[in-house]
């Protein structure tokens, strides 16, 4: 009874820290007694996209957040560093200021020149999910790191920990199941990207799960870090295939006419080449922006029916929270099952691109 009293305590603990940003993202935009219409696609979209500041929670009238710099170059050629709060709440500093919804560049910084156009300058800002990034792949090296000075400070025949244990498991589940099954006798060469693959993901998975700072940003639900990662792939792939893969690509084992004069096949094929990094890209993009939106939309059901009477109003909290939770659980563990794909399919593209050249002996 006590295990289960646990468990409803820890249930209970993430469900309100769940609904607490949400809560107070709801009170924000419904103004003063809750007037104001709720705006469901707004609340979605800033926790979703990036953004120039990470918004933490609202306290009455206080706005927490951290507010990231702002690195831009203006049209005369001079590079501006500022903090984001002189942009927020629609302000303008030294002529940049954030594009508004409706506008051409929502959502990003744009400049005004004298002669009063706007365009959009250089931008390599710390941005919410750059920020995110760093603090993710600083938990996986100290994770790493952690893990390698355990192995090299005790002797070989020592009982590790648990957690080092699981990180055994997991990184010989990815070399062994993963890596060695699909490229075969060459595989080590391709083992440190391909873990840090995978483990790059789940993280960034994993942390964007956590609805409190530092978890939260939904990094891998960004086209360009999916984008990032594919071509990553693309690389690996094309750079290290051998010439029986580039020969079965522009010379594949077809009839004559299928590939001269008019080369239909190896265009189809060479088509093949951009379009598999492509669906890696489009497939962790799509899953992870989905779990999220699913996710705010069934807490933001709370917000929905308040206008709904105390009674309906009621019966939805719990539906919201009882389905958040269950969501929640579920990414959890689609985190694990999107970094294993994502780095299962760039395996077998790797051994694809070295294939061996058979030869078939006659009797």
């Amino acid at each position: 009874m006590m295990n289960i009293g646990k468990h409803i305590t820890l249930a209970c603990i993430a469900a309100a820290a769940l609904l607490a940003p949400l809560c107070a993202s709801a009170e924000e935009h419904g103004g003063e007694g809750g007037e104001k219409e709720l705006a469901i696609g707004d609340i979605i979209t800033e926790h979703i996209f990036d953004s120039y500041w990470w918004h933490i929670t609202t306290y009455g009238e206080r706005h927490i957040s951290i507010y990231l710099p702002v690195i831009v170059r203006s049209d005369g050629g001079g590079w501006r560093l500022f903090s984001s709060k002189r942009l927020a709440h629609g302000e303008t500093y030294e002529g940049f200021r954030i594009a508004e919804k409706g506008e051409k560049y929502e959502g990003k910084v744009v400049g005004v020149n004298a002669a009063g156009e706007v365009y959009r300058p250089w931008d390599i800002s710390i941005t919410k999910n750059a920020l995110a990034l760093m603090i993710n792949s600083a938990i996986m090296l100290g994770i790493f790191l952690g893990v390698a000075r355990w192995y090299r400070r005790r002797p070989k025949n020592s009982t590790p920990s648990k957690f080092v244990c699981a990180m055994e498991m997991l990184v010989m589940d990815v070399e062994e199941d993963i890596v060695r099954a699909s490229i075969g006798k060459d595989y080590k060469r391709y083992s440190p990207y391909l873990l840090t693959a995978f483990f790059f993901i789940l993280i960034n998975n994993v942390m964007g799960i956590i609805p409190i700072f530092p978890g939260g940003a939904n990094t891998t639900g960004n086209i360009a870090i999916t984008l990032v990662l594919a071509l990553c792939t693309l690389v690996a792939v094309n750079l290290f295939g051998n010439r029986e893969y580039w020969r079965e690509i522009f010379w594949p084992d077809v009839p004559l006419l299928l590939k001269a004069p008019i080369p239909l096949m190896p265009l189809i094929e060479f088509f093949g080449v951009l379009t598999k990094p492509f669906a890696l890209m489009i497939r962790l993009l799509a899953n992870i922006f989905a779990g999220h939106t699913v996710i705010l939309a069934f807490t933001l059901l709370i917000f929905i029916t308040a206008k709904l009477g105390a009674g309906i109003n009621a019966g939805m909290t719990v539906f919201s929270i009882v389905l958040s939770l269950v969501m929640n659980c579920l990414e959890l563990l689609v985190a694990y099952i999107q970094a294993y794909v994502f780095t299962l399919l760039s395996a077998v593209f790797i051994g694809l691109s070295r294939p061996e050249h058979h030869v078939v002996h006659k009797k």
